[in-house]
């Protein structure tokens, strides 16, 4: 038993007892050999002939199974008594908790590959791709060859920026002012930082599990940890998909094609009921075409993920672009003022009372709209009577010293009237019942732990990069430097555009949620470059690829769950397609979301988040 041989054997007993025959030896040779395995008859007489050169001991194994050891003996654990003879069994996985960076950078061909066949898939997502193109063909076991920046840095960064930043920020700001956004921003950030610290100490206490953040917390902490945080992770994702969902359709409904509306209001008091109605029946068909496209593979989501990051960097590129443009050169986006009051420009053309046609004073579309009938003689409102129409401009630009009026909050109930405190106005007698005019009005009630509930969803998405921990060549190091590094750059993104949109745009235009006083432009398109619809479009995709990555990852984090047997009338959804596809988990996810479809409000569902 001391001699020592230049192959692993595994020793299988034929009895129980002790001190009996040991036969079925298996023989396997070397890594560097290229022999085949073969298996000797008996131990004693082919002991004695072989002619292998002994460098490994041969020792008897009667150890039952470690019960997460997959029958690895604890002896060859990575965290109990490893030796040197042990290292072989490890070779190929990366089991350091610290190792040297690169002495040298990739070369730039070898990035642009990368990036050309850049996925925001997470690691389950891409194996049940693959299993449906490879079928029952044998595949060869890859090494995860993912970076930081590919991997992490860039998932993180896509799933962070989105709809919040696109359709919502620039009213925050015009409500809650500078101080108030910054406090709002830093405040939502700090909480983010710190869970991808605390996962960061996980992610390098040992080696990463792949499965994604599920697996990660619920191997590291316990399963009662990891079920009761993968669940409110699942219901996060979910609400976050109808969010996303939402939010593209109020930016095709609004900025795109208005026209194609299928309700419409023909009072001013019923517009948001009839755009509640049209984002119920639009977003339940998106919701249904997305789950669609993503029970029929999620390669052709994969196949758009490049699609979707080219338009947030794309998107984020141009309002840099405006700001700076705007500082010399502002673009032109007027907006009407009736006294102090900041008027919807949708239905009229000119900001006038009336004008000269023929060398004879008629009534404009304004008129109109304020009075009784065309005639200069009809019954107007009083307001409208009593004040003066002045044009504004909506981006007065960087240089132009609007930052001192944008520092503070301007909160108010539902249906205040959106005003500039600058410009001269007569009060009216009722204004009351000047909110059903063609004004600019709030929609909603605002306060501070409003805007922190609506605004929260933008820095969420962090998990993206730990979704991936198989798929990463040395998860350890990536998912915490990765993590950091995205939080940091798009909480940069956001102070930056506190303050510049501050600075550019005025108040009135800021307030403006749906832009209906610079003729139903989107707020932070108007201030980007070269044109606003570099923003409508990038946020689009943008919106969509979201959404489509919710549908793809929530499904697979609930099937995971109910595999683990945690609670137990959810195993139902842990069968699904025959590659493993979480079908089930799927359609309660489409359910779940068409909840959040059915409460038709971006403003109502952020929050939930």
């Amino acid at each position: 038993m001391g001699e020592r041989f230049v192959v692993v054997l595994t020793v299988q007993k034929t009895s129980g007892k002790e001190g009996e025959r040991l036969d079925n030896i298996e023989v396997h040779p070397a890594p560097d050999t290229g022999e085949s395995s073969s298996r000797i008859p008996g131990f004693a007489e082919q002991l004695e002939d072989s002619v292998f050169e002994p460098t490994v001991p041969l020792v008897e194994y009667k150890r039952e199974p470690n019960k997460y050891g997959d029958g690895v003996p604890k002896e060859n654990s990575p965290f109990i008594n490893n030796t040197e003879n042990d290292k072989n069994n490890y070779d190929g996985t990366n089991m350091a908790l610290f190792e040297e960076e690169m002495d040298r950078h990739p070369m730039v061909s070898s990035l642009l590959d990368k990036l050309a066949n850049y996925t925001n898939l997470s690691q389950g997502a891409q194996e049940h791709e693959e299993a449906d193109e490879e079928g029952s063909k044998k595949k060869s076991i890859k090494s995860p060859q993912m970076g930081t920046f590919m991997g992490v840095y860039l998932p993180c960064l896509q799933n962070i920026l989105g709809v919040i930043l696109f359709l919502r920020l620039t009213w925050i700001v015009g409500t809650a002012g500078i101080m108030e956004s910054l406090a709002i921003v830093g405040l939502c950030c700090s909480c983010t930082m710190l869970t991808a610290i605390s996962m960061s100490a996980i992610a390098t206490n040992g080696v990463v599990p792949a499965g994604g953040s599920y697996y990660m917390i619920s191997r590291s902490l316990g399963p009662e940890f990891g079920g009761a945080v993968g669940l409110c992770f699942y219901l996060g994702t979910t609400f976050a998909g109808a969010m996303y969902i939402l939010g593209t359709i109020e930016i095709l409904l609004t900025y795109i094609v208005p026209k194609a509306a299928i309700f419409r209001a023909e009072r001013k008091e019923d517009e948001m009921n009839a755009l509640l109605n049209n984002m119920r029946i639009y977003g339940t068909c998106c919701l249904s075409l997305m789950a669609i496209v993503v029970f029929v593979g999620v390669k052709y989501v994969n196949k758009l993920a490049l699609v979707f990051l080219a338009c947030v960097v794309l998107s984020i590129i141009s309002i840099y672009a405006g700001v700076m443009k705007s500082s010399f050169d502002p673009p032109d986006f007027p907006v009407c003022m009736l006294g102090n009051r900041t008027l919807q420009n949708r239905q009229f053309d000119k900001c006038l009372k009336t004008e000269i046609v023929n060398n004879n004073t008629v009534s404009t579309q304004l008129w109109r709209l304020f009075c009784d009938g065309p005639g200069l003689n009809s019954t107007c409102n009083e307001y409208f009577v009593n004040n003066n129409l002045t044009v504004i401009q909506g981006i007065p630009g960087l240089a132009s010293g609007v930052i001192s009026e944008n520092m503070w909050s301007a909160y108010g109930p539902v249906g205040m009237l959106v005003e500039n405190k600058r410009l001269p106005s007569v009060g009216a007698i009722d204004p009351a019942k000047d909110i059903y005019l063609p004004y600019v009005v709030n929609d909603i009630s605002t306060f501070f732990t409003l805007l922190v509930g609506i605004y929260f969803p933008s820095v969420t998405g962090i998990m993206a990069g730990s979704n991936r921990s198989g798929d990463l060549r040395d998860a350890q190091k990536s998912i915490p430097v990765g993590t950091i590094l995205a939080i940091a750059t798009t909480s940069f993104i956001y102070i930056s555009g506190v303050i510049f949109f501050g600075a550019c745009i005025e108040g009135v235009l800021l307030r403006d949620k749906f832009g209906d006083s610079v003729k139903g432009n989107l707020v932070i398109g108007t201030l980007s470059w070269p044109s606003p619809w570099v923003i409508v479009i990038g946020s689009f995709f943008s919106c969509c690829g979201a959404g489509l990555q919710s549908l793809t990852g929530a499904p697979r984090l609930l099937q995971a769950i109910a595999r683990d047997g945690i609670v137990p009338f959810l195993q139902v959804f842990g069968h699904g397609k025959a590659n493993g596809e979480p079908t089930w988990a799927l359609l309660l996810t489409t359910g779940i979301c068409e909840i959040g479809i059915l409460i038709a409000s971006l403003d109502a569902v952020a929050p939930i988040l």
